[in-house]
């Protein structure tokens, strides 16, 4: 066993954690639930979106990047859509702080949002509220787009690389004049996650649908990749 470094047998999540750390990949940080990526498993994770970026190039996709606050009423209008993740959001209800003449920095109350902002926690009503001012007719399809982006899911118990509040991800969102190039696209882009799963990061997968108890939230079918 090396040094400093818990036995796989013995512990496996600790060893895992201690890897991560002695690799000096990540270290929690100061917020709870986030951490600090350091440079060398930045480096990582620039490698990875230096491959996929590439791949979705490849198949049509441009890249554009949406606001990271989205109206609450944004959510109201996806109620079905929102509903997995809604106990996750976080909520921005002020603008401004203030002196409270001692010394100490809090909330301006008088500077409360008219509507709170939801941080996102995934973009797909921001995105297609925007996709409406952008699709006139089918000549303006089938519209490829993704965003590279952090997210906000606040997250009870986390585990660095894993599960944290704040993460770094992509999201594909397309838009297809019919059913048929919808599915087709899903198909097509689940071939590209698999091959880069398999034959760059050395992680065999199962590629298929969910079932109805693990459909994504507001989905009519979820396609998926999974590790075993």
């Amino acid at each position: 066993m090396s040094k400093g470094i818990t036995s796989k047998n013995e512990d496996y999540s600790q060893w895992y954690n201690d890897i991560v750390i002695k690799a000096d990949l990540a270290e929690h940080s100061s917020v709870k639930g986030c951490m600090v990526i350091k440079p060398y498993g930045y480096s990582i994770w620039e490698k990875m979106q230096a491959v996929l970026d590439q791949k979705f190039k490849d198949t049509g996709h441009s890249n554009a990047y949406f606001p990271l606050f989205i109206p609450k009423s944004f959510f109201s209008k996806e109620a079905s859509h929102v509903e997995g993740f809604a106990t996750e959001c976080a909520v921005v209800t002020h603008y401004r702080l203030k002196n409270d003449g001692n010394g100490n920095i809090i909330v301006d109350e008088t500077a409360k949002l008219e509507e709170e902002l939801i941080v996102r926690p995934t973009s797909e009503t921001i995105i297609w509220n925007t996709y409406k001012g952008w699709i006139q007719s089918y000549r303006d399809l089938p519209l490829l787009i993704n965003q590279w982006a952090n997210v906000v899911r606040w997250e009870m118990r986390t585990r660095l690389f894993l599960r944290t509040t704040e993460f770094l991800w992509q999201e594909g969102h397309t838009a297809h004049a019919t059913a048929d190039e919808a599915v087709e696209e899903t198909r097509k882009m689940l071939d590209v996650y698999a091959d880069f799963a398999e034959n760059w990061m050395a992680v065999p997968v199962v590629k298929g649908v969910k079932t109805p108890n693990e459909r994504f939230a507001g989905a009519l079918d979820t396609y998926c990749i999974e590790a075993l």
